[in-house]
């Protein structure tokens, strides 16, 4: 399934078609002088229905299992907040 690409000038002539392919689940690409700039999508979904949707068109796939821990990449001194170190980094 691939999304429909249209160009500023088509989208203003036909708004509704691509309103009506939005409201149908499709997300549709628009473009500026062929430079994607933007994206028309349904709202109202849920996270839970984005990912179905995403599932459904093979956009992504998840093996079902819990992602492992990270550690921490950064750590914070005892008894200094985060905004004391990007002041004394700003310094």
């Amino acid at each position: 399934m691939t999304q429909p690409v249209v160009s500023i000038r088509e989208l203003k002539s036909r708004l509704s078609h691509y309103l009506r392919l939005a409201r149908g689940g499709e997300s549709v690409v628009i473009t500026d002088r062929g430079v994607p700039v933007g994206r028309l999508v349904a709202i109202g979904q849920d996270h839970e229905g984005q990912i179905a949707a995403l599932r459904a068109a093979k956009q992504i796939q998840w093996s079902g299992r819990r992602l492992m821990p990270r550690k921490p990449t950064v750590l914070i001194p005892a008894g200094k907040s985060v905004a004391e170190l990007l002041i004394e980094d700003r310094e």
